[in-house]
């Protein structure tokens, strides 16, 4: 039987701090800026030379003398206390030292400096192929020292279970037990991946453990309460099955990706209900909206995803519905309904938000072109997008738990993370996690070429050009690879390239099960890579022999993003590590970017302007995409708080009613 204090440390968790506003909001941004400033990193530089100074001692001591050492700094880290600076610069030099025994591989002084920015609870900006997976296990031995539960998150299960292994050697060495926890997993392995020092996994596996968790929990929270109801009724005791030991210590990986990205919607523990009403609601929906004309019979508004019903709309409806029973003939409960029907043809496209596979629906992550075949759409959508498919319509969900991936993170008692792009949200990572950015210089000089853009009047003469661009380069010699929005984008240049008879490799939410071989092989001799624009993240490009000397990975992006970020990410992929590379944008007045997020004045300007070769069309293109990226993002930054707030309110709803953490 667990004592109070077990429990305690395996439920508890730090409560969020509210986000600041108005007079406190101004403050507490000025409390950003000051964490931030140049002088810390100053400081920190003088840490690391510090680290260097004792490298020589470190190697010459022998494995036993080694092991002895790192034991004595685990012993410090365990007890804690203020001053942990000075046991901070040895313990780095000793673990710097065992990291290139273990595994080959001598940390830079970057990567030093990366790991005290971690450890002092701070976001690395780290440029791509910079060795962010190391400095993470650099700073984990910290935090596994202490023996505190850390978690390391990262974006997919491929790298969870990669890491993990990788730096096992590293971890067993300086005395803390490494551990991983994947999606198929059954409970008891869960058990055993959290029960480790340090965990690898991803934030949707970590999020649902915790949620499933707290339904195991129930209403009693309170540890000597709990000890009181296992005393009197072990049988319940033993069916609770929590598997997690608590939150204290997260280090996120591709943080950008984990918190800001990802954080537009909650995530949900649900269980399927049977609801045959439904089924037959959502199909006969579907069968009264297949004849209706867009902007005849009703208006598209792509920045809102909105769609608005015309007069001529509404008559076909009242007269399609006038021989049907009982919810059609309520105006309020079938505009809804038929709204849904609309949204589902409108904006939710095979290819762009979701693929199909074994005759079912599979989202995909817009924002890394993966397959997230455990997810659904909720309120009738995903059903809806089924009988537009003319699929088997699936059983609805009922919400059994539900927290935003914002919430979730702020109960942490310490939060780090690294990632190639922090900069352009440096003041969201403050207000909503408390954490402050700070940019770690390249080992070596980036020295990739970045090409202006190429705009074109319209998509066909973009696509054109893009396959022209890479025969050119292939038949160069030079590996070239080609980021794409959608998995229907990358189909459509794969055919266009099939019809040239060039030889490629195409990574999209279809043809993911390879993702990390193919993106490794993507810098050799020749090599054409299509993939979706952030698959692949996490593995390094290496170039293959001689690239080098022809100029090295060309990167082509074939559309900007919604997120500036996301383009830089992509085009981050080529000149790693002082590498030459160079990357290029291809651009068109009729691309989905312009269309949802740029005023309708701006867009016809352009279009004229790249119709008529006008001299100013290049500084106009770059411009409208700056405007169109800030409209979006400013968007997609109000769904995130509205996410936010609607936690908050319900959190603050349970606790009124009773439902709270008692």
């Amino acid at each position: 039987m667990q004592t109070p204090t077990q429990i305690y440390r395996r439920i508890q968790f730090k409560p969020p701090v509210p986000i600041h506003k108005g007079l406190d909001g101004l403050v507490n941004r000025w409390i950003g800026s000051y964490r931030r400033r140049d002088a810390v990193i100053k400081g920190w530089w003088n840490m690391v030379e510090q680290v260097e100074g004792l490298a020589a001692e470190c190697k010459n001591l022998g494995e036993r003398a080694l092991r002895e050492r790192l034991s004595g700094f685990r012993d410090t880290f365990r007890r804690g206390g203020r001053n942990l600076d000075g046991a901070l610069i040895s313990a780095l030099a000793a673990i710097r030292e065992t990291s290139e025994r273990q595994l080959g591989m001598r940390p830079f002084q970057v990567q030093i400096l990366s790991t005290i920015a971690l450890h002092k609870g701070y976001l690395a900006e780290m440029a791509t192929g910079e060795g962010k997976t190391l400095t993470a296990g650099l700073a984990a031995v910290l935090a596994g020292w202490t023996r505190l539960p850390c978690h390391i998150v990262t974006v997919n299960d491929y790298l969870v279970h990669r890491d993990a292994t990788w730096l096992q050697a590293l971890y067993e060495f300086c005395g803390v037990r490494v551990g991983y926890v994947t999606g198929p997993m059954k409970p008891e392995e869960r058990r055993h991946g959290y029960q480790c020092d340090i965990t690898y996994t991803t934030s949707k596996e970590l999020l649902a453990d915790f949620l499933r968790d707290g339904i195991s929990v129930g209403e009693v929270r309170e540890p000597s309460r709990r000890l009181v109801k296992q005393m009197l009724r072990p049988q319940l005791a033993a069916q609770e099955g929590l598997v997690m030991r608590g939150l204290h210590t997260v280090i996120v990986d591709e943080a950008d990706s984990v918190l800001i990205d990802e954080a537009v919607t909650p995530l949900i523990i649900s269980a399927q209900k049977q609801n045959e009403s439904l089924k037959e609601v959502v199909e006969i929906a579907h069968s009264i909206c297949d004849p209706l004309v867009p902007k005849v019979d009703y208006d598209v508004n792509l920045r809102y995803r909105e769609v608005e019903l015309t007069d001529a709309g509404r008559q076909k409806i009242e007269h399609r519905c006038s021989a049907l029973p009982g919810i059609w003939r309520g105006m309020a409960r079938r505009d809804e309904l038929i709204k849904q029907a609309l949204n589902a043809r409108e904006f939710f496209l095979k290819g762009k938000q979701y693929v199909i596979v074994d005759r079912k629906v599979v989202i995909v992550d817009e924002f890394t072109g993966r397959p997230m075949p455990q997810r659904t759409w909720r309120q009738g959508m995903h059903q809806a997008i089924e009988a537009k498919e003319l699929l088997p319509i699936s059983p609805p969900s009922e919400t059994i738990a539900r927290m935003s991936f914002q919430r979730f993170f702020r109960l942490f008692h310490k939060v780090c993370g690294m990632t190639g792009t922090a900069s352009e949200a440096t003041e969201e990572f403050w207000q909503i996690y408390g954490l402050p950015v700070v940019r770690i210089p390249t080992n070596k000089p980036c020295v990739r070429e970045q090409m202006p853009d190429k705009v074109f009047g319209d998509e066909d003469s973009k696509w054109a050009a893009v396959a022209d661009e890479i025969e050119r380069v292939h038949r160069a010699g030079r590996p070239v690879l080609v980021g794409t929005r959608s998995v229907a984008a990358s189909e459509k240049l794969a055919a266009l390239l099939e019809g040239r008879t060039l030889h490629f490799q195409l990574l999209n939410a279809l043809r993911h099960a390879e993702e990390a071989s193919i993106i490794s092989m993507a810098g050799e001799t020749a090599h054409i890579t299509i993939a979706t624009n952030m698959a692949g993240r996490g593995t390094d490009i290496k170039l293959g022999k001689e690239i080098a000397h022809l100029g090295g990975l060309h990167v082509i992006a074939t559309e900007r993003h919604e997120s500036g970020r996301v383009d830089r990410q992509l085009f981050g992929r080529s000149a790693r590590q002082g590498d030459p590379g160079s990357s290029q944008a291809f651009v068109s007045a009729e691309d989905e970017l312009l269309k949802r997020f740029l005023p309708a004045a701006l867009q016809r300007r352009l279009a004229a302007a790249v119709r008529h070769n006008l001299p100013g069309k290049r500084l106009l293109a770059r411009a409208a995409f700056r405007i169109a990226q800030a409209n979006a993002q400013r968007i997609a930054f109000k769904q995130r708080q509205s996410v936010l707030r609607a936690d908050t309110w319900l959190e603050e709803a349970l606790s009124f009613a009773g439902g709270g953490n008692n």
